[in-house]
């Protein structure tokens, strides 16, 4: 397995107010694979996310990634691993407000040793026309476009999604979808994608399925639907 992990737990809070939040969740992706997390608000799907990521640490249980233990990751190394390895995309879009979409993407081109091309990528993401606005003269789907770029641009193994259309309108939405699954097609990224939208379930490799910090189901889907042709 490309990305495992083994008995994940995760609680937050001590004594009468301890809540867990991840109760010994286990899963491995290969390489390349497109996998939802679904689940509704608080079934921890975002915890999980945030774990994978490096952000959170578990309380217990093992991750593996391309057969290196986190857990024997020094915090220098952690974060050396997020920063060469790791894409983040947040449904808050997360940039920096003070600087051009090509500015945006070009910091995430900083932090790999081998990124991709900021201009052919601005053309891929249809950003050409807009390279030096700030986020805050564009649309939601273009800010979108824009952190999804500052993420991809990286050319990183493990694309982490965290509801990156809950703000977006449907048309926004399923253009967003569309990029990630072209994303993970063209650069054979391993996409999560957490979202609680039932539908987009049709366009992963693996669903896996999240309630109360339990998984519930983890299916493969034999015939996927494009993202172009998913309704909700």
């Amino acid at each position: 397995m490309y990305l495992e992990l083994n008995d994940i737990c995760k609680s937050f809070g001590s004594g009468e107010t301890l809540v867990q939040v991840l109760h010994d969740v286990s899963l491995g992706l290969e390489k390349g694979e497109l996998c939802v997390l679904l689940g509704p608000s608080g079934s921890g799907k975002s915890t999980l996310l945030n774990i994978i990521g490096g952000i959170e640490d578990a309380d217990s249980g093992q991750i593996t990634i391309r057969g290196d233990r986190m857990e024997n990751m020094k915090e220098k190394e952690l974060s050396l691993y997020r920063r060469k390895h790791l894409g983040y995309v947040f449904q808050s879009y997360n940039l920096i407000p003070n600087l051009t979409v090509r500015e945006n993407i070009e910091v995430g081109a900083f932090l790999s040793e081998d990124p991709l091309d900021v201009d052919t990528l601005l053309k891929e993401l249809g950003l050409w026309d807009h390279r030096d606005k700030i986020p805050n003269q564009l649309s939601g789907g273009q800010q979108q476009r824009t952190s999804i770029g500052r993420a991809i641009v990286k050319n990183p193994d493990v694309l982490l999604c965290d509801e990156p259309t809950g703000a977006l309108d449907y048309n926004t939405s399923k253009d967003i979808l569309k990029l990630i699954e072209e994303v993970n097609q063209k650069y054979r990224s391993t996409v999560v994608l957490v979202t609680h939208n039932d539908a987009l379930k049709d366009m992963a490799d693996r669903v896996i399925r999240l309630k109360d910090g339990h998984i519930l189901s983890d299916t493969r889907n034999e015939t996927k639907i494009p993202a172009a042709d998913l309704e909700w």
